[in-house]
């Protein structure tokens, strides 16, 4: 079993090696879901694949980012130079990615990505098909479903033991990219599940559906996780035939990176006799990394309850307490500090502010006790900290001050290991040897950028218009617009308008509708489309398979996979599928990978700005591709999709940010959904999406509760009656970062 660790610097590349790991994922220049960090240049990639091949150990790089349109050109690049590279395993989450190497550069073997969200045996089944030689499993599983997994699969699995978890499914999280553009998808998280939130103080409001909880809860630290550690299964995870441990990390010191890497290198290297000492020493370097709280994660339980710790921020590091008086001297600001532990000049320190969670970190180029400067003081000491001109010093209730990394040490041997000057002159041969061929490539791949874009999308401010017109009481919109709604029971009743479409998930409730619906559509019912979730798991899919099977007998055909790999449940059936904007895609090659699997209609990534639209339109049309596209262009999406259920959650009552968003927890059928307060909406802009070239809109109530005053306001909304306020366009008119 291979000990995988994390290097987002050569310095924690050298460290990892040192402390026993096998093999290093690192992330690829440009497209790894680690942005925030400062690439790695690809001459130092080079070098570190040479050194770990001189050892026999292994390098895999992260290019598990979606890729927008704009970027597939210098993306091409890196493949090439990364295929000449000889990197044992490239890590993805784009399905256009998945594409580009499999046509282009087959020789690169491609992991996917935990971001693509693999937690049952279908879903293995159906990476396996796609190429993919190893498969980094979804971090929600139980050591029991891990190793049915392993037993029902040829593929190699890879699994998280230790570092920070999300709580929402990896792939499924919307939150930072709902609130500002930057997609966790996209390796631009700005982390809102680390917030303090707390309940509305409100009674008795009814929201989606139900009366909330008059309780009131003091703010907390809701969806911050604690840090994964699963050292006391390592044996179980051997046992069960995982292939690779993955510790995460690549944004984290060469000192959390070592002393992790040791303590996984002694618990693996274990006998079931020392197995216990082995634990005790592996568990003290863990508590000295500096590292957030941990806890087992969901491996001892689907519905851990020590997951999270509401009360506590969910910041690395050690906790060394609240800042105290501040004082300006010569410009300089000082804070007085009790120390809760020691505290050297430069050591790396995070200042995290209350109430708004803001944070800042900094490096300590100055430490005092009384009137003198001291390089270390003891826990227990008093002293002042220098610390950086923060607006937030002024206004916050108290700062909290972590220690998240220790004055520099050199790493045992050095730099001058790896040989990165000549790194560079390689890389350099490899440019011109792969010219001609990557000038071909691009060709097929990346069309002339005056091709780019249709005339309607080209310069000029957006404006909303009206463009609903109605007949009587019928509203037409000018493209295909389907409904989606939770319930069978919705369907059967007035609705705002006639759609083209319905789509109703797959359910217990729905399915036992399934005559009144045949009945009440009439000849209607093949616009039925039955939506499969994003998440199933694994002891679900008996159930799933029955009632799919039970739905093809009742004569519907048409069915939106939420997962790419669920095509797998259809082999052999005569159905017309489309998919979900869950599968994500933000390029016209993921595009092409679909419709080369079959399907016939697919959403657009529900992330995308105008821009993205009006790229992957253009060139799908200009590549005369036959599949229908189309977008959500109204609704409460779920920014956080979590298995998770803890006992501090209430449901259906208004939930503020520090920033006083406002947003509701949903308990769906085998999720939890945090759901904003107020729906998004590209209503107004329904004429411009069909000059860009879509062919259907999605508007989806699934979210949103169906009640009349709900469906009048969609009703004055489709069509331009009434005053209703501005509701938020997501990222459309802005730019996905």
């Amino acid at each position: 079993m291979e000990l995988l660790a994390p290097a987002g610097n050569t310095e924690n590349f050298l460290a990892a090696i040192e402390a026993g790991a096998d093999a290093v994922y690192v992330g690829a220049p440009g497209f790894n879901a680690r942005n925030l960090a400062r690439d790695l240049r690809l001459e130092d990639i080079l070098a570190m694949v040479h050194h770990c091949h001189d050892l026999g150990k292994k390098i895999y790089l992260a290019a598990n980012s979606l890729i927008r349109e704009q970027d597939l050109p210098q993306t091409l690049e890196t493949l090439a130079l990364l295929e000449s590279m000889g990197t044992d395993g490239l890590i993805v989450q784009d399905l256009g990615l998945v594409r580009l190497i499999k046509e282009f550069f087959p020789s690169i073997p491609i992991h996917a990505s935990t971001l693509l969200a693999a937690n049952n045996s279908e879903s293995l089944r159906g990476f396996q098909d796609m190429g993919f030689e190893r498969i980094v499993l979804a971090r929600e599983l139980t050591l029991k479903e891990i190793s049915s997994l392993c037993q029902k699969s040829g593929v190699e699995i890879e699994v998280f033991v230790h570092g920070a978890m999300c709580f929402s499914y990896s792939g499924l999280c919307l939150f930072s990219s709902f609130l500002g553009g930057k997609s966790g998808l996209r390796g631009k998280c700005v982390q809102p599940c680390r917030r303090h939130y707390h309940w509305s103080h409100k009674k008795g409001v009814k929201l989606h559906g139900h009366k909330a909880k008059p309780k009131a809860v003091k703010g907390q630290y809701l969806f911050s996780m604690n840090d994964l550690s699963a050292l006391e299964a390592v044996p179980d995870l051997q046992a069960a035939g995982v292939t690779s441990l993955k510790i995460e990390g690549r944004l984290r010191s060469a000192h959390y990176v070592s002393h992790i890497v040791q303590a996984y290198r002694l618990v693996m290297d274990a006998t079931p006799d020392t197995f216990p000492t082995a634990l005790k020493e592996a568990t003290l370097l863990s508590d000295r990394a500096m590292g957030r709280k941990t806890a087992s994660g969901y491996l001892f339980s689907p519905q851990p309850a020590d997951a999270i710790t509401p009360y506590h921020s969910g910041n690395m590091g050690d906790h060394l307490g609240k800042l105290g008086a501040m004082k300006t001297y010569e410009g300089r600001h000082y804070a007085k500090l009790s120390l809760k532990g020691t505290l050297g000049a430069g050591d790396r320190l995070r200042l995290h502010a209350e109430p708004s969670g803001e944070r800042l970190s900094f490096t300590l180029k100055e430490l005092r006790k009384g009137n003198s400067e001291v390089a270390v003081a003891a826990a227990g000491e008093k002293v002042q900290l220098l610390v950086p001109d923060w607006e937030y010093c002024q206004s916050s209730r108290h700062i909290d001050v972590y220690r998240v990394d220790v004055k520099k040490e050199t790493v045992s041997g050095s730099r001058s290991l790896l040989n990165i000057a000549a790194g560079r002159e390689v890389l350099d041969r490899f440019r011109e040897k792969n010219r001609e061929r990557l000038h071909s490539i691009k060709k097929i791949v990346c069309p002339p950028e005056k091709d780019m874009l249709p005339p309607s999308s080209q310069g000029g401010a957006t404006k909303p218009s009206t463009f609903a017109k109605a007949s009587g009481k019928r509203i037409k919109l000018p493209l295909d617009a389907w409904l989606r709604l939770d319930s069978a029971r919705t369907l059967l009743g007035k609705l705002p308008f006639n759609p083209d479409r319905y789509l109703l998930p797959i359910n217990k409730a729905n399915l036992s509708q399934t005559g009144q619906l045949k009945r009440f559509l009439g000849k209607r019912s093949r616009d039925l489309t039955w939506c499969l979730p994003p998440i199933i798991f694994e002891g679900e899919l008996p159930k799933i398979r029955k009632q799919i099977q039970s739905l093809i007998r009742s004569g519907f055909r048409s069915f939106q996979l939420g997962h790419i790999s669920q095509f797998v449940f259809f082999a052999g059936e005569r159905v017309f599928l489309s998919c979900d904007y869950t599968v994500n895609l933000l390029n016209s090659q993921a595009v092409a990978m679909v419709e080369n699997g079959g399907i016939k209609e697919a959403q657009l990534s529900i992330e995308s700005d105008k821009g993205i639209i009006a790229d992957i339109v253009a060139i799908c049309r200009q590549n005369n591709s036959d599949l229908r596209l189309g977008l959500t262009v109204y609704g409460a999406p779920a920014l956080f999709t979590a298995r998770l259920d803890p006992d501090h959650f209430q449901y259906n009552r208004t939930l503020n940010s520090p920033h006083n968003e406002q947003f509701v927890l949903l308990k769906k059928e085998n999720v939890t959904a945090t759901v904003p307060v107020r729906p998004f909406s590209l209503i107004p802009y329904l004429h411009e999406l069909k000059d860009l070239g879509l062919d259907y809109v999605v508007i989806d109530m699934s979210n949103i509760p169906a009640g009349k005053k709900e469906m009048e306001e969609l009703e004055g909304r489709l069509s331009g009656k009434g005053r209703y306020s501005k509701l938020p366009t997501f990222n459309y008119l802005g730019k996905l970062e």
